[in-house]
């Protein structure tokens, strides 16, 4: 299974790369997905892609990262017409903070409630979108997330799709903090439990 993270310049690390941890701890394939061969955080930080965008968009799963110029990505139209092949029919879809505001210009979340960061609500509620006090939130194929540690939530709910509920604590558990693993476990599990299909839960 393959887990496509798009990040863009001016990501947010926190959402790529405790995503990106956390899913490996899976044995998940994860790439690193840009539209340019390296791009710079919010706070400087240079990663080198290990795909394109077009490749991503034929992964098992894609998390949309956040940033600080993810308003320019929407208006970029060479990204959002490569972005325009993403399909929840055949791929699970996740997005972080403002990363749900690519999925919201997309029109992948067709009626479907959202969460976000405070800071990009005011921009995905303009996009049509009602946005959701909670961390998480998902239907079917399509999740959200909202808050950068909240991202942890998101790698919880692929692997738990991808690799099962077991693979999912497994992961979660291997990333919590010694002394708090059950407690941290539990919460993601109960953030996420209620939008999987009956049969993982």
């Amino acid at each position: 299974m393959h887990t496509a993270i798009l990040t863009f310049d001016g990501y947010n690390e926190l959402d790529s790369l405790i995503a990106l941890g956390v899913l490996n701890r899976a044995g998940s394939r994860v790439s690193i997905a840009s539209p340019t061969p390296q791009v710079t955080s919010m706070n400087g930080v240079t990663l080198t892609a290990t795909i394109g965008l077009a490749d991503a968009c034929s992964a098992d799963a894609v998390i949309i990262g956040s940033g600080v110029r993810t308003r320019e990505v929407v208006e970029d139209p060479a990204i959002m017409r490569v972005l325009s092949t993403l399909d929840p029919a055949r791929q699970l879809l996740a997005a972080q903070c403002s990363g749900t505001l690519v999925l919201a210009k997309l029109g992948l979340l067709g009626g479907v409630p959202a969460c976000t960061d405070l800071t990009s609500k005011p921009w995905v509620v303009a996009a049509g979108v009602e946005v959701l006090d909670q961390p998480f939130y998902a239907r079917g194929n399509v999740a959200t997330a909202g808050g950068c540690l909240a991202s942890a939530y998101l790698a919880t709910w692929v692997i738990a799709r991808l690799h099962g509920l077991e693979a999912a604590e497994g992961a979660m558990h291997y990333v919590a903090p010694v002394g708090e693993k059950e407690e941290y476990v539990a919460r993601a599990m109960r953030n996420v439990t209620p939008y999987l299909e009956p049969a993982l839960r």
